[in-house]
């Protein structure tokens, strides 16, 4: 089994495409063909944990978070990114990183989060516009064959359901002679834009046809940022946050002021989500929970809502069981790792 066998299952479960445009997801160090002899899963590889994937004989690191985000111009040690990258390339321990691609689908890392919380009629909080239509001009006699086609490789989304098409037949015109000709319309997510258009041209070898392919604004409602969902009881305000710090395990949960209503639909994203309170006040959550909210954000909640800051590392640490289930549940030939370093640097007293 190789690295790569590994990085492009999870990529087929989160593209990289649908990472944010400042990420780094992606192999940071190591070379793509090397056999994979044992994974260590963590939020952050910092020095600890190739020191912990050495020990235990693990030549990839798969984390969320990228440990390079810029260029390094320079690899004399001076800080943490530095030092782990040396001890890593030292080591022959590739690096790999599942961030925000993971963070926007919606069996990631906020689903794992509502999945904890015990939220119920999930769906996510600020889907993505990541849709696009193929129109193919084709030949009246392939329509059947080419649709069919398209949707066995993800063509066919729209409204939340799938092998969904639309076909009008015309004349196509060429040197003042005409031939029936069906316009086939089809939408599908962009990660599929390369199977889409290899299936096309598979589909109709030897054939004239034109096509185009276009952005459209509608939304899809599987990608995006954030989630939302109910609990299946509601509950007293102080009550759901005394339960919220023991779930999620966190020394400190910093709220705005209660407004008197009983928690009942509940917003969260993983990280820094502060740039979703519009979207969780607009969809009347009652709670909004997400982390790295400074002083003067929470008067933002604005007694709409209640803003729940459970720490960085606490509202992420279970991407670490969702990277273990993923990759448990299709590999079995390798160790698999969750790595017992706590990586957050923050501390409560």
């Amino acid at each position: 089994m190789k690295i790569k066998n590994i990085t492009q299952y999870l990529e087929s479960i989160a593209p990289s495409i649908y990472q944010e445009g400042y990420d780094n997801s992606g192999l940071i160090v190591g070379n793509p063909n090397t056999t994979v002899k044992g994974i260590m899963l963590c939020l952050d590889s910092i020095e600890s944990v190739i020191d912990e994937a050495i020990q235990k004989k693990c030549n990839l690191v798969i984390a969320h978070h990228p440990i390079v985000f810029k260029g390094l111009k320079r690899f004399n040690g001076k800080n943490y990114v530095e030092r782990t990258i040396i001890k890593a390339i030292k080591n022959d321990i590739a690096i790999y990183a599942i961030h925000t691609n993971l963070d926007n689908i919606k069996a990631g890392v906020n689903g794992k989060i509502a999945e904890k919380i015990g939220l119920i009629n999930t769906s996510i909080l600020s889907p993505k516009k990541v849709l696009k239509k193929l129109f193919a001009f084709i030949p009246v006699t392939h329509g059947d064959i080419l649709k069919d086609a398209l949707f066995k490789v993800g063509g066919g989304f729209a409204n939340n359901s799938i092998k969904v098409s639309y076909a009008t037949i015309g004349a196509a015109t060429h040197q003042n002679t005409s031939s029936p000709q069906i316009k086939l319309e089809i939408i599908f997510p962009i990660d599929k834009q390369g199977q889409i258009i290899n299936t096309l041209h598979q589909s109709l070898e030897g054939q004239h046809f034109t096509y185009d392919i276009m952005d459209i604004h509608n939304k899809h409602q599987e990608i995006g940022s954030g989630m939302i969902g109910e609990l299946p009881k509601e509950m007293e305000a102080t009550k759901f946050l005394k339960s919220l710090k023991k779930t999620m395990g966190t020394g400190c949960v910093k709220y705005t002021q209660p407004l008197g209503n009983k928690i009942k639909k509940i917003a969260v994203c993983g990280g820094s989500g502060g740039f979703l309170l519009s979207s969780a006040i607009a969809q009347k959550a009652d709670i909004f929970i997400t982390s790295d909210y400074k002083y003067h954000e929470f008067f933002d909640a604005n007694d709409q809502i209640i803003i729940a800051d459970i720490g960085h590392y606490e509202s992420e640490q279970y991407t670490i069981e969702l990277l273990y289930e993923i990759l448990s549940e299709k590999f079995t030939t390798f160790a698999l790792f969750k790595t017992s370093v706590d990586t957050n640097p923050v501390n409560y007293i």
